[in-house]
């Protein structure tokens, strides 16, 4: 599994940490383990293995600490490692899992609308990873609707593994209890040292173990505990546990730092600079021990900001154990706390490893070693078209990996339009032929945003292309696209007043269409051009194709790749001798520009017209955004993911004639191929022809989650709608 998997990294990385003082870590590897507060067992396991050369201790509670030199003074070092998730709390009898958060108290005021559509993992008692994702409203069933979910409480949160039934849910080992992290794909920022719901324990951990790494340098008289402490989120449990078991003469505490709120009803508390040097947090009675740490920033040339801050949290029911009198808080600044959009800069985690060497006596600066991220498209089919990127007039790519799928001979014959269509004729009917004229079509664009100004603080405006909800993107890591192919990391900022009690995201349509920035770690547009950004690039969310439960799969823009792979397999069954097709007149066309506007498909539809060309039927191979989920109206939209392809018979864009929508039921029939039909929202390709007397008939595969990062499938219905548009390029 891939837990093992990392901490067998681990463990290669360093377990040499003795004879390698000079050198760097990168702790990338433990970073993707998860560590829900109370479940950090696997965390600490891989600490313990990366460490083993040095002989660390733990306790039951999962804290790992390592001590070098002896005699007075003690000192200790301690950062958390635990992050805010969520545990299963209940398996529904078709197949769904609630959840309840831990620590059970809310985070921020968007902690849960934030997880709304989102892959997760859930974590087994042997150690599986299990795939899933959130639920979440698909936007083209909400117009009329009466009171759909706001999509911003717990008590509307599913998790969705891709099970039927409460049976197969135990069967793939998951059960009560089991932790849920929210998962997130690697992205990489510039001038970020980590980016995610933990960022700030991610880059502390970091700086503990550049420490570690560097610690035979230390000049520093006496003995000097470093640990990794557990449930700081759960009252700061694991510190509590370390702090009762030892008694250090002084103490510096890693992580997130809280202003204190002062006495008086005009006293505010202060503020942290999220773009500032290192935080300094002093407590009552700690000043003198602040003070030098300030004087040693002061000497090395470290930028700090020293707020009056709260001590870490030790609640119980019982009074905890004592901080002690030499104290101060080190942290980092952050922007956009516990969201998944955090960042934590790698100038400010810099700062902090070398203000905590100057307090060990460790001399110079150790720089950092940047993450590395991999990946890239792999086998042909549905996931390679999944995980290639193109908002809409921006489909270059993706056209790319169509075109490399097809059989040679239809390379060959395949052209690229001018609105960027890529089109496939097959047939050799006579013009004048009383064969009909049809056209599959399916389009290769998703949503995304485009630059349309970079600003003088470095912040990119960006424009939506196409439709959704902001809660699903806004808050999030990106990836910025630029035109030499490349792509760097940035979040899209949440709006005003996210951070406020009471914020809930707007469940609207328009709600998209607002202003919107990317932050991409700069802090001037100098600086951000730099970066080799322009206007013009696009602006995607990262994804990645997931295989759920049996055969259904999780990855964003499904709509409409599955309809893509459906024409590439369909041509593929037809053969070398498709360009002779006898007495047929077939065109296939992988379309542009659909999500603003259906642009691609209206291209081709006039310029066919214009040649005396236009289809007699056009079969539209979209989306059938379906209600299969809990948190939708079962009045319309109710096809089930795994029952079949549809027959988009209703839509906003188009009614298809009954004859036709029977017709193509009975060939499915008679080719035993599963099908449904029914009633669905948005709009298809197929609606632009029908000025130029085309017949629109639209079908499509059962979608949950439309337009979001959570969108799931079955591939059976994709296995389905693949045969049907084989059979109807020939029969029709």
């Amino acid at each position: 599994m891939a837990i093992r998997t990392l901490l067998l990294l681990c463990v290669a990385m360093l377990a040499s940490v003795g004879a390698a003082g000079q050198e760097k870590v990168d702790m990338g590897p433990l970073r993707d383990v998860p560590a829900v507060t109370g479940h950090e067992l696997m965390w600490s396991k891989g600490v313990l293995a990366s460490l083993k050369d040095l002989h660390p201790q733990s306790d039951n509670l999962g804290n790992v600490w390592v001590t070098f030199g002896s005699g007075e003074p003690h000192r200790l070092i301690a950062a958390p490692i635990d992050e805010p998730g969520y545990v299963v709390s209940e398996i529904t009898a078709d197949g769904y899992l609630r959840v309840q958060r831990l620590p059970q108290a809310a985070p921020n005021a968007v902690f849960d609308a934030l997880s709304f559509a989102q892959p997760v993992v859930i974590v087994t008692r042997s150690g599986k990873e299990v795939a899933g994702v959130f639920g979440g409203l698909s936007v083209h069933l909400q117009p009329g609707r009466l009171n759909p979910p706001k999509m911003n409480h717990i008590e509307v949160l599913y998790i969705d593994i891709g099970a039927k039934n409460a049976e197969e849910v135990r069967a793939a080992g998951v059960d009560l209890l089991d932790p849920v992290n929210v998962f997130e794909k690697d992205t990489q920022i510039y001038g970020a040292e980590a980016v995610g719901i933990r960022a700030s324990e991610q880059a502390c951990v970091d700086v503990l173990f550049h420490l570690i790494r560097r610690i035979e340098e230390s000049k520093a008289a006496g003995t000097t505990t470093i640990a990794f402490v557990t449930q700081q989120w759960l009252g700061g449990r694991g510190l509590n546990r370390l702090l009762t078991e030892m008694t250090p003469d002084e103490m510096v505490y890693l992580g997130r730092v809280t202003p204190t709120t002062p006495e008086g009803k005009e006293a505010k508390p202060a503020e942290i600079n999220p773009r500032g040097g290192v935080v300094l947090g002093t407590v009552a009675g700690s000043d003198a021990f602040a003070e030098r740490f300030k004087a040693l920033a002061a000497t090395e040339k470290i930028d700090v900001q020293s707020i009056v801050a709260a001590p870490p949290r030790l609640a119980g029911y019982v009074k905890g154990a004592a901080i002690p009198k030499q104290f101060v808080e080190v942290g980092l600044p952050l922007l956009w706390p516990l969201t998944p959009a955090e960042i934590a800069t790698m100038e400010a985690a810099h700062g902090a490893e070398h203000l905590l060497a100057a307090y060990l006596g460790i001399a110079g600066q150790s720089g950092w070693l940047p993450g590395g991220s991999g990946g890239g498209i792999g086998q042909f089919d549905i996931k390679a078209l999944t995980e290639a990127y193109g908002a809409s007039g921006h489909e270059g790519a993706v056209r790319k990996v169509v075109l490399d799928s097809l059989p040679e001979w239809a390379r060959k014959l395949a052209v690229t339009d001018a609105a960027g269509n890529l089109v496939l004729h097959v047939g050799n009917a006579k013009k004048d032929a009383k064969t009909p004229r049809i056209a599959f079509i399916a389009h290769m664009d998703e949503i995304g945003y485009e630059v349309k100004r970079i600003e003088d603080d470095g912040r990119l405006q960006v424009e939506v292309l196409g439709g959704g909800y902001p809660q699903y993107f806004l808050g999030h890591a990106v990836l910025v696209h630029k035109k030499d192919g490349m792509a760097g990391g940035g979040v899209l900022e949440l709006p005003n007043g996210w951070d406020k009690p009471g914020f809930e995201f707007p469940v609207s349509m328009r709600a998209m269409d607002d202003p919107a920035h990317v932050y991409v770690g700069t802090n001037n547009q100098a600086e951000t051009e730099k970066l080799g950004i322009a206007v013009g690039d696009f602006v995607t969310i990262p994804k990645q194709y997931r295989s759920l439960l049996g055969t259904r799969a999780n990855a964003r823009s499904f709509d409409d790749r599955v309809g893509c792979v459906a024409l590439i397999r369909a041509v593929q069954s037809l053969g070398k001798d498709a360009p002779h097709l006898e007495g047929r007149d077939v065109t296939f066309v992988w379309s542009t520009e659909e999500e603003v506007g259906l642009k691609g498909a209206a291209a081709f539809a006039e310029q066919s017209a214009k040649e005396g060309r236009a289809p007699d039927f056009v079969f539209a191979i979209d989306t059938f955004v379906s209600a299969d989920s809990p948190l939708e109206s079962k009045r319309f939209g109710d096809a089930e993911i795994g029952k079949g392809f549809v027959v988009r018979a209703v839509d906003n864009s188009n009614v298809v004639p009954l004859e036709y929508v029977d017709r193509v039921v009975k060939l499915a029939n008679e080719n035993k191929i599963p099908v449904q039909y029914g009633v669905t929202g948005g709009g298809n390709d197929g609606a632009v022809f029908t000025r130029f007397g085309s017949v629109d008939v639209a079908l499509g595969w059962p979608l949950r989650y439309s337009h979001s990062p959570a969108e799931v499938i079955d591939t059976r219905d994709l296995d389905a709608l693949a045969k049907i548009v084989a059979v109807l390029a020939k029969q029709w």
